[in-house]
């Protein structure tokens, strides 16, 4: 391909700016595919950047296409061979493994400290993201979509390989009772995963009642309101997962958690210092474990998808052509009333 591609994407300009405009997409370089994007999920970072122009640390500097849950059909294959072919249906590894200097384990890329994603301020240029109706993405990225695994059902596969991951950091959780905690799309999607691990008891905890029929649907077998401290510590879960982002979140995962239990932390903290229940989580030899994004987990994701033993269909409640974006933003913002909000490309 030697011109530019014209395409209508997603940009965030500034906090609280928030447009869709044309963009011209340049000529793929050779270990890149250019992908006609089909769908792509909301994230909370997303709305971030819209919202205060900045995802924690991440700070915007500059206009920035938003966007990493995506899907899409190649429409030029990378040059260099590598890849799938044109007319192949994908979903999107959004992640780019760096070093900085820094050690980590190499088998956990994740946590490599220069690690990049699509849709990212955390560094200068910014890394673009995919809310565009056409984008280039190294081949490395793609990965090809099961035979029978509709495009729209598996737009959800880069959130649900983040609870994946997290449920795979609680250790073995069939049989056990297990506490959710926050029900937003990460929290929901890791109920449905923990449905499919075989877990005998989850318990969906929010503030809202949207969030918790959500949750119910993708497998929640009782569900409780946040503020109801009293019946979240008699609880005593095996393993909780903590996925509000809130300090008074991880409080109750502490209070809610059986004593030499396992909280997994995937709800993302504010930076900085944050209150916690340090001495009863010693008291009670509790295990707190980080989650952060995931490896090869989309892989498991999409076959289990294609094979229906995950069930995530609850988790889409809206969905809205990129034209309107910003009311798609808005009602994504409003958790007491949305799950996962689609944009259509």
């Amino acid at each position: 391909m030697s011109s530019s591609t014209p395409a209508t994407a997603v940009v965030a300009h500034a906090a609280g700016d928030l447009r869709v405009e044309a963009i011209e997409v340049p000529a793929p370089a050779s270990h890149e595919a250019q992908i006609a994007i089909a769908y792509g999920g909301i994230c909370g970072s997303d709305l971030h950047y819209w919202m205060h122009g900045a995802a924690g640390e991440s700070i915007l500097k500059a206009p920035m296409v938003l966007g990493h849950e995506i899907v899409g059909t190649v429409l030029a294959a990378a040059a260099d061979g590598t890849g799938p072919a044109a007319g192949t249906r994908i979903a999107v590894h959004p992640a780019t493994p760096g070093g900085s200097g820094a050690r980590y384990p190499e088998e956990r890329p994740n946590l490599s400290p220069g690690c990049t994603y699509l849709g990212s301020a955390a560094r200068y240029p910014h890394t673009e993201g995919a809310f565009a109706t056409a984008v280039n993405l190294p081949s490395r990225m793609l990965r090809e979509l099961p035979a029978g695994l509709a495009l729209r059902d598996a737009a959800l596969a880069e959130p649900a390989a983040v609870a994946w991951h997290a449920v795979s950091r609680a250790g073995g959780v069939a049989g056990k009772r297990v506490m959710v905690i926050g029900a937003g799309p990460i929290g929901v999607l890791a109920v449905a995963v923990l449905k499919r691990a075989g877990a005998a008891q989850i318990i969906a905890v929010d503030m809202f009642d949207r969030p918790l029929e959500i949750a119910t649907a993708a497998g929640a077998t009782t569900t409780l309101k946040a503020d109801d401290v009293d019946a979240i510590a008699e609880i005593e879960a095996d393993v909780v997962i903590e996925a509000s982002g809130n300090h008074r979140g991880l409080a109750s995962a502490i209070r809610g958690t059986v004593r030499g239990g396992r909280i997994v932390m995937v709800g993302l903290l504010p930076s900085g210092e944050q209150p916690a229940l340090i001495s009863l989580a010693i008291t009670r030899e509790l295990e707190l474990v980080g989650s952060f994004r995931f490896n090869d987990e989309i892989d498991e994701v999409l076959g289990a998808l294609a094979d229906g033993t995950l069930d995530v269909s609850a988790v889409v409640t809206h969905e809205f052509g990129v034209d309107q974006a910003l009311a798609a933003f808005a009602v994504a913002k409003d958790s007491a009333v949305s799950g996962k909000v689609l944009l259509k490309f």
